[in-house]
């Protein structure tokens, strides 16, 4: 995996990374939220006692193709203004 750019809204995160199509993009999802609920967990231990769960099963994921790599981390950022 590699990430390129990442923007934080208040509601939800765009990320833009690669991933090999051989792991997947579910096993990349999965981890993502796995270890960054780990490590919220261990940050803030109410989150522990308060929800069950920190993320839920949905994400969106899209892939391009014809647009270069600096014009999708244009657009990711862009998306803090919004």
């Amino acid at each position: 995996m590699s990430k390129a750019t990442t923007t934080i809204m208040p509601d939800h995160k765009h990320l833009l990374v690669g991933c090999d199509p051989q792991f997947g993009i579910h096993r990349l999802v999965k981890y993502i939220k796995g270890t960054s609920s780990r490590y919220l967990r261990q940050e803030f231990p109410p989150l522990k006692r308060r929800l069950p769960s920190l993320w839920t099963n949905s994400y969106f994921v899209a892939t391009v193709e014809g647009v270069t790599l600096d014009a999708l981390k244009r657009y990711v950022e862009g998306q803090k203004g919004t």
